[in-house]
């Protein structure tokens, strides 16, 4: 049970980011489902291993920051040097590169809140053998 752990949490994660792109701007890329699974693993194993013992809100900003730092690495490959053009934000302030902003940053924080929410309740699924 414990090895399709984190190919489901990864499936739904990334269905899930798929989904809101595909309803916010009616389109997306498949490369979006998978930056999408491993935030939602990552944002997982942070909850569940807080080591810092990080209040909800703190770990809705540390996975805010996981998330921009996977938006600007995935846009770096897939944007600059790829040339995809999946997406742009130069025109919204705050921007690097056009790869992150602060607006997206801030809905991060906001979505994560949720996703941490759900994320822990699918982790439930899974005894921990260890």
């Amino acid at each position: 049970m414990e090895s399709i752990k984190y190919p489901f949490l990864m499936l739904v994660g990334g269905t899930l980011y798929y989904s809101m792109e595909i309803i916010n701007r009616g389109y997306s890329h498949w490369t979006m489902a998978v930056v999408g699974g491993i935030c939602f693993v990552l944002m997982g194993l942070v909850s569940e291993y807080n080591r810092w013992n990080l209040s909800f809100p703190g770990l809705m900003g540390l996975s805010a920051l996981i998330i921009t730092t996977i938006e600007f690495i995935a846009g770096v490959i897939l944007n600059l040097w790829l040339h995809l053009d999946i997406w742009d934000y130069t025109e919204l302030p705050f921007n690097v590169l056009g790869q992150i902003c602060l607006p997206f940053t801030i809905l991060w924080f906001l979505l994560s809140f949720p996703a941490l929410l759900l994320n822990k309740y699918l982790r439930s699924w899974f005894p921990d053998y260890s």
